[in-house]
């Protein structure tokens, strides 16, 4: 389960330097945020990155844009002078970024950037006008050479489930790197796949069938690399997937089955109520959840008790207190 974090042990995530307040920005400004200084930074360790200035760009700087047409990888150009293609620059700039930081545990971008934009970042044809939508360079990068690290854009985490759940795959991704990554036994495998469970399962219920099948048979017959590069794949990809309302309950009565023959009748309609009017869209996650912490805590196997669904971020973040 989720740890409090201290300055020791904060998180290592990348995060666009602008949104630190750093003035890189084409024009000399930055995009200061509020919620990373102020709320994550207590769990994360920021290290921040501006690939255009890493590619010698400057500040301030003409302004650059994805140009092309649909179906074909966009070029990176200028907006003032079309000669100006900075294309293999920015891709070598973020593969020798990748390869210097493996360590991270997610990526904090700037929404919009024809660099760092997540997604929907404007395509333009040579004449200028818009064409369609892409993700930035950087970004694209990124998704070739270092599939499963966490992305999300600043700006989207003003949504409560996108927030949660780009947050809930940064501690997946930090248990993976500190318990799995350099294990040499298929057992931290294995135990790393029993305490995520139910947090799988309630963001992509195929995958969780899928990867416990395949590290039931096919898995042990293949070398131990190959098998976690695999596995670690697919598990990301799954809590990608925002969990949703109809999937958080189904694990919740999948934990609760765990204490069906530990608790009484009373406690246990407790319990089925306030599953129920989380389903019903009555109350928030938090309070099914911390009820159910209460008695698995106390009645719980330790099976049920160390899975990471039930705990997967600092209680302090409040991050099921609004989903």
């Amino acid at each position: 389960m989720a740890e409090a974090t201290t300055s020791t042990t904060a998180i290592p995530v990348g995060i666009s330097a602008c949104l630190m307040g750093e003035q890189v920005r084409y024009n000399g400004g930055h995009k200061r945020s509020r919620y990373c200084l102020e709320v994550l930074q207590e769990c994360f360790s920021f290290e921040p990155f501006c690939p255009e200035l890493e590619a010698g760009l400057g500040v301030p700087r003409e302004p650059i844009r994805l140009v092309g047409s649909p179906g074909e990888p966009p070029r990176v150009k200028g907006t003032v002078d079309p000669e100006l293609d900075v294309t293999e620059r920015l891709r070598e700039v973020g593969e020798a970024f990748i390869a210097r930081h493996r360590h991270l545990r997610g990526f904090i971008l700037m929404k919009g950037s024809p660099s760092c934009g997540l997604e929907r970042v404007k395509v333009y044809h040579e004449n200028g006008m818009p064409s369609h939508a892409d993700s930035g360079l950087f970004v694209q990068v990124m998704r070739d050479c270092f599939p499963e690290l966490p992305l999300e854009e600043e700006a989207r985490m003003n949504d409560a489930v996108l927030r949660e759940n780009f947050i809930t795959r940064v501690f997946a991704f930090d248990d993976w790197k500190r318990h799995v990554e350099e294990a040499s036994e298929f057992h931290a495998l294995i135990q790393f796949h029993s305490r995520q469970k139910y947090l799988l399962m309630a963001h992509h219920v195929e995958a969780y069938r899928e990867l416990g099948r395949y590290l039931g048979s096919e898995a042990h017959a293949l070398p131990l690399q190959e098998v976690k590069r695999s596995y670690l794949q697919r598990f990301m990809a799954a809590l990608s997937r925002p969990a949703t309302r109809k999937t958080h309950t189904n694990a919740l009565m999948h934990v609760l089955g765990y204490l069906k023959q530990a608790v009484d009748s009373e406690v246990k309609q407790d319990l089925l109520q306030a599953v129920e009017e989380y389903r019903l869209g009555h109350v928030h996650l938090a309070v099914p959840v911390r009820l159910l912490n209460h008695y698995v805590k106390r009645h719980g196997s330790a099976y049920i008790r160390q899975q990471t669904y039930l705990d997967p971020h600092p209680y302090e973040l409040g991050l099921r207190n609004t989903i």
